[in-house]
């Protein structure tokens, strides 16, 4: 039973629960402090002026960052049995304009009326929004009228932005000046793929389409099976109007996207009952418009209610948030947020997102989404190339089909030469499209039939009128059909989410938290510790080996536990510097390493030697460096807790760092 499942069966607690969750606040100072000092991450090209939007991860958020990505491989790709593959980064334009990113991915631009300066509106009027609703000056109204806006900001077109921002007299934040009228701006990076006249191209703003593109062969990998799931772990590029927040919103940044085809008449799945019973903190569109507050709720109650829309989205809605509570997000400040009906692209029945409460508010940091059967159409039909699955009938069916039947002589008199294209077409038609043909020609109007290739005239399509062609309906014997997959999307940013998990883990520890820790900053005047709480498995270093001051007397056994532990696959630093031991202790807390080994003079002696517990700062004795090895092996595998390993060894107390520098 996770923390939400006690909120859920709290009836009158859970309005207050998430209200809580949304308000709660967050040390971004500290944790960029953190962050920056211990090198998780840099502005790129620093010494050159940087670049806004682009970072460089250091060795921890490097490590931090391949973890999450190994538990997700492990959550997802692995328990789930899909299918991976790496595409290119480059992607031929024909490609993006199939998807409709070199029309429609955009986002709107507002530029100071009288600089130039570059905005995105829909951030900039929400950051005006908060500031005027939190300066307390409206009105109940004002104020409600300002959150009804903030819940609908992803609704607005250019019209709608360029009315609400002169509505609020919202202004450029670093000059006061008036606002110049949004505009639609293209995030895509384009270049060209080859020399000279090259074909143009784009670097890719998600990984999907590689997916979709390699569908064909994706399925033949699988033996025709369906339904299947495809996984792909890569950059993306995306050309932000304005980065800030950070490491929040980059300009290049690492996906991890899931495409599962599934039938889409049967969005069943078999591994639904396991999860049924999860409780997940929802945020549905009528919740957002009217309480504007989560509700705690089982996800086979979502889909039976039909707030989620099926049990597969439903599935991966409960996987994602235990995805979120392994890798260390606390589940209080996690969410998953129904878009609303305006919001969603036109072809996709139901999409959720997962928003993760910070000092920032609450960010996406993945996208749930039934994107029906859009994709592979849309490719089919732009590369003529069937990206269908073929489903064999158990018993045959008899059908009925709408067959054109075409005036050969009068098409062949007004077409001329394109009467073939025409009659070609319409023998193409799915069965939907010739229903629609036969509805208008029955109607008495003209049919227009779009040809593939256009005709003679450069058109696109034929006007044909209904004498020149006529539909029935024939009835048929089938063995099986070919059909489109739907297609559901679950897609995850790996930096958002690392920056969350950070945020998620600090704390500040007082001195009065260790012995050594508590000398040492007593001596130095310290301010308290700082403290990432990572979960073992993504933390960066799993474990700090320290003799326990400089003394050769300690070297073997260093030497040899050092040796146990990279044996046993678990990364480690020796540190061995001159510093006390609790001002090491603290500086591995720091980078969030959940183990502490020390070699004292009684390994020396015994080869017995100290485990140490970040979070508790409780240490036991092991009674053997292999049994210390297979202490931290078992935690940092999720195979066993701190918990276990106090069960099983006493927990002692830790020297008083004047005692030990006195043993020097």
């Amino acid at each position: 039973m996770n923390a939400l499942q006690v909120a859920a069966d709290a009836a009158d607690g859970t309005a207050a629960a998430a209200a809580a969750a949304s308000t709660a606040t967050f040390s971004r100072t500290g944790v960029a402090s953190l962050l920056r000092r211990r090198f998780f991450y840099s502005p790129a090209f620093d010494i050159y002026g940087g670049v806004s939007g682009l970072y460089d991860y250091g060795p921890p958020a490097c490590a931090v960052k391949n973890n999450v990505v190994a538990l997700w491989r492990q959550h997802f790709v692995l328990e789930e049995g899909m299918l991976e593959l790496e595409g290119t980064c480059l992607t031929p334009e024909p490609v993006l304009r199939t998807s409709g990113h070199v029309e429609k991915f955009t986002d709107l631009l507002v530029e100071d009326a009288e600089t130039g300066a570059p905005y995105r509106a829909d951030h900039l009027l929400e950051e005006h929004l908060v500031a005027t609703v939190e300066a307390g000056k409206l009105t109940p109204e004002r104020a409600e009228e300002a959150a009804a806006l903030r819940a609908r900001l992803d609704e607005l077109d250019e019209a709608e932005m360029a009315a609400a921002l002169k509505a609020w007299a919202v202004k450029a934040p670093e000059t006061g000046n008036d606002l110049a009228t949004p505009y639609a701006f293209n995030l895509m990076f384009k270049t060209q793929i080859g020399p000279k006249a090259g074909v143009v191209g784009y670097l890719r703003p998600e990984t999907a389409q590689g997916i979709f593109v390699n569908f064909k062969r994706l399925l033949d990998y699988n033996g025709g099976r369906m339904p299947f799931a495809a996984a792909q772990i890569g950059l993306s590029f995306r050309n932000e109007i304005s980065p800030r927040a950070g490491v929040l919103r980059v300009r290049e940044f690492l996906q991890a996207e899931i495409e599962h085809f599934v039938h889409p008449r049967h969005k069943g799945h078999p591994k639904f009952a396991s999860v049924a019973h999860r409780v997940v903190n929802l945020f549905p569109r009528a919740q957002q418009l009217t309480t504007r507050v989560a509700v705690p709720m089982a996800v086979g109650d979502a889909v039976a209610a039909g707030t989620i829309a099926n049990e597969t989205l439903g599935y991966f809605i409960a996987r994602t948030d235990m995805f979120a509570e392994k890798m260390g997000l606390t589940l209080e400040h996690v969410r998953f947020r129904q878009h609303l009906e305006h919001e969603m692209a036109h072809y996709a029945s139901d999409c959720w997102d997962l928003e993760v409460n910070t000092s920032y508010r609450w960010i996406e940091c993945a996208g749930i989404a039934d994107r029906a059967c859009f994709d592979l159409t849309s490719h089919s039909t732009a590369a003529k190339v069937e990206l269908t699955v073929r489903e064999v009938f158990d018993t045959p069916q008899t059908d009925e089909l709408w067959v054109a039947v075409p005036n050969k002589g009068a098409l062949g008199k007004s077409f001329k030469k394109d009467a073939q294209k025409i009659m070609a077409a319409l023998a193409a038609a799915d069965q939907d499209t010739l229903g629609a043909y036969a509805a208008t020609s029955g109607a008495g109007e003209p049919v227009v039939v779009a040809v593939d290739g256009g005709l003679a005239s450069g058109e696109a399509t034929a006007t044909v009128e209904p004498s020149m062609l006529s539909f029935k309906r024939v009835t048929q014997t089938v063995h099986g059909r070919n059909y489109y997959p739907s297609v559901i999307e679950p897609s995850f940013g790996i930096g958002r989410l690392l920056y969350c998990l950070w945020e998620h883990a600090y704390f500040v520890r007082p001195p009065s938290g260790d012995a050594g820790a508590a000398a040492a900053a007593a001596a130095a005047n310290a301010p308290p510790a700082a403290v990432l709480r990572l979960p073992a498995e993504v933390a960066p270093v799993k474990v700090i080996l320290l003799p326990l001051m400089r003394q050769s007397v300690f070297n073997g056994r260093l030497g040899e536990a050092a040796d146990a532990l990279r044996a046993a696959g678990l990364s480690i630093r020796v540190d061995d510097s001159g510093q006390s031991i609790g001002r090491r202790y603290a500086r591995a807390d720091e980078v969030g390493t959940p183990f502490g080994v020390t070699v004292d003079h009684q390994t020396v002696a015994d080869g017995s030697i100290t485990v140490r517990d970040r979070d508790t700062t409780a240490q036991v004795r092991c009674p053997s460096i292999a049994a210390a090895v297979e202490v931290v092996r078992r935690c940092c595998a999720g195979l066993g807790s701190w918990a276990d390993v106090t069960a099983e060894y006493p927990v002692v107390a830790a020297t008083a760092e004047g005692e030990e520098e006195g043993q020097a």
